[in-house]
């Protein structure tokens, strides 16, 4: 193996590791604990989907702030309330999270 190999493996695993350690300060939620959040009405709740997405199915209760607007939208939320952020298959609500 070459040093160039070994330093192109080594990227990868950092990028690798980065990927699947959790975000500090952020909670993954099944459906079920979504329900219970919800009761909280001191939470922000955003979508980060498509407009589209969110006009065909959405859940009552949730703002849609597109992920490739949401650096726009940020100023509409509270610093002083946690945000419960979601998305079709946690992708982008990962991304939106980091934000």
């Amino acid at each position: 193996m070459t040093i160039a190999n070994g330093i192109i493996i080594a990227l990868l695993i950092i990028f690798l590791v980065q990927k699947l350690i959790p975000i500090k300060g952020v909670k993954l939620m099944t459906t079920a604990q979504l329900k219970n959040e919800m009761k909280d009405k001191e939470k922000q709740y955003i979508d980060v989907r498509t407009s589209a997405e969110f006009k065909s199915f959405h859940i009552p209760g949730f703002k849609n702030f597109p992920l490739h607007q949401l650096h726009q939208k940020m100023g509409q939320l509270s610093t002083d309330k946690e945000v419960v952020v979601i998305c079709q298959s946690g992708m982008r609500s990962s991304k939106a999270v980091k934000f």
